[in-house]
């Protein structure tokens, strides 16, 4: 099911941004299996996310990965953890989470346009 028509204007104000993520944690008191998420993104800084990504990723191979996120939403209280940016994947047949990334590496902080 397509959801609602946005115009080009509300695309815009979405601030979508590739960073690396340089420290994963066990996020123990998420209501969901999630990992605490370190994302470094240039310029504008190391921000915080939580992600329910336990099932298909280890905390060893997210070291170092490239992933894609929005920086501008507001930040999200989960538990005893402030979220600061929304990690963006796709739910697979299963039911997981598959993180989207870039075909080649990209300098940390670049906007998706």
């Amino acid at each position: 099911m397509m959801k609602e028509e946005v115009s080009f204007d509300d695309f815009i104000k979405v601030d979508i941004r590739i960073g690396t993520i340089i420290k994963v944690n066990d996020f123990p008191k998420a209501k969901k299996p999630a990992y605490q998420l370190e994302i470094d993104f240039g310029e504008l800084g190391v921000k915080k996310s939580s992600a329910q990504i336990t099932d298909l990723y280890k905390k060893e191979e997210l070291l170092n990965k490239q992933v894609t996120a929005i920086v501008n939403f507001k930040p999200r209280q989960i538990a005893n953890f402030l979220s600061e940016v929304l990690v963006l994947g796709i739910y697979n047949t299963e039911g997981n989470v598959v993180l989207l990334k870039t075909s080649k590496s990209i300098k940390n902080g670049e906007q998706v346009s």
